[in-house]
């Protein structure tokens, strides 16, 4: 079965916005953490480092608020970029995420129905019911 991305329009309340934005934060937090420590382990040992959002939930306690498949997916983007660059040199090497100027979006993935379409709304995880409008 194929992959199916699907982009609505959301209206979320002000406690909502709240969760997005700390779920932005901590994709972000999470990715530019690995991609360090990526860079400071090939730089010492010469070899590629293999690196997970668990990791770092002792030492950074609020993420585990955000959705954990939104934090995995974050290291799924990070190792292909990654990959891609000892591929290729020509693709780039990943660049850590800026607050300012980054995309504020997130990946998450349904799983036994943590995702979920009503008449007017989206369930999503760790967010819950959110005010969308569906084509």
């Amino acid at each position: 079965m194929a992959n199916k991305a699907i982009k609505y329009r959301l209206y979320p309340t002000s406690e909502q916005c709240v969760l997005f934005a700390k779920t932005f934060g901590c994709c972000r937090k999470v990715y530019n953490l690995m991609l360090a420590d990526k860079i400071a382990y090939y730089q010492s040992t010469g070899k590629k480092l293999t690196n997970t959002p668990a990791m770092y939930k002792k030492e950074y306690p609020y993420l585990k608020e955000a959705d954990s498949l939104a934090l995995a997916n974050e290291q799924l983007h990070l190792q292909s970029a990654y990959n891609n660059f000892f591929r290729d040199k020509r693709i780039g090497f990943p660049k850590f995420k800026s607050a300012k100027r980054s995309r504020k979006s997130y990946t998450t993935n349904n799983q036994n129905g943590t995702i979920s379409l009503t008449e007017n709304s989206i369930r999503l995880p760790k967010i819950g019911f959110v005010k969308a409008v569906l084509h």
